[in-house]
């Protein structure tokens, strides 16, 4: 394996440490839920895509196959985080103490994570909120 090679893979694991680093000291740092959420989500992904890449030529250099199980995981993380993600963050949405807090979305139907098509009689569903009582 050539020089460039090498210094082409270390430098791909560098920045997927130094992503992935970045995205766990936000995960830890970072204020609400939403806004952690982010973290993970977008620089891990992309720093364990890095290192995926990495191993992946590192073996096409040495034997001169296609590491298959690296491209596997690869698809499937960056096709699972963000559905991941929007799913937290619905959940998020949905026990937001404050909803007056949301931003504005520009149409009638307002956040489409809280619109319900009840039939005609049903009930809507309870507030998965959990009750405050009175601490005295």
């Amino acid at each position: 394996m050539s020089a460039l090679a090498e210094n082409l893979i270390a430098l791909l694991l560098i920045i997927g440490g130094l992503f992935a680093l970045i995205g766990s000291f936000g995960l830890l740092k970072l204020r609400d839920s939403m806004q952690r959420l982010h973290a993970p989500t977008k620089a891990t992904t992309v720093g364990v895509g890095s290192a995926l890449v990495a191993s992946a030529l590192d073996l096409y250099w040495q034997r001169g196959v296609i590491g298959w199980q690296e491209v596997m995981v690869a698809v499937f993380l960056f096709m699972t985080a963000p559905l991941t993600a929007l799913y937290l963050s619905k959940v998020n949405l949905h026990f937001m103490p404050d909803r007056g807090k949301l931003p504005a979305t520009g149409t009638t139907s307002d956040w489409a994570t809280f619109d319900t098509t009840l039939g005609s009689g049903e009930e809507p569903p309870p507030d998965p909120r959990p009750l405050k009582t009175d601490a005295r």
